[in-house]
């Protein structure tokens, strides 16, 4: 599932409403950091871009939105990731790195560098070289 991540329910309604009418079902819950809603992996690529873009512009919105309440103190954003056991994590980022990010790279990209971090995080720390030999089949 692609995750997506809004602090206000008017905006997340928005991209619902947009995601249905295009014929892509979500799922939608709270979490402790903001308003989640997950759409399928496997929805055809014109489809995800077009959420994509969506996504960007309500998440434009939103950090208006945010700047005007509570003098901007509530300024992040997140990005979901997997753990290798499995488990769903969040890094909260501040919403102009997340922009810079998603700006340079898809979400599927992100999630795929915070999974490798983490995965490297868990396990013992290797130098490059040995990593190399073993992605090309060499043993040190």
């Amino acid at each position: 599932m692609f995750e997506y991540i809004f602090f206000d329910a008017v905006i997340r309604d928005k991209f619902v409403q947009h995601a249905s009418n295009m014929g892509v079902s979500c799922t939608y819950h709270d979490d402790h950091m903001g308003l989640v809603v997950a759409i399928p992996e496997n929805i055809d690529e014109e489809k995800e871009n077009t959420l994509e873009q969506l996504y960007d512009e309500l998440e434009k919105e939103q950090s208006t939105l945010l700047l005007h309440e509570e003098g901007g103190l509530k300024r992040l954003a997140g990005i979901y990731f997997s753990l290798p056991d499995g488990q769903s994590r969040m890094v909260p980022l501040q919403t102009e790195i997340a922009n810079r990010l998603l700006a340079a790279f898809s979400m599927e990209e992100i999630q795929e560098l915070f999974e490798t971090v983490a995965v490297s995080m868990i396990g013992q720390e290797e130098h490059l070289c040995k990593i190399l030999a073993r992605q090309s089949g060499k043993k040190n």
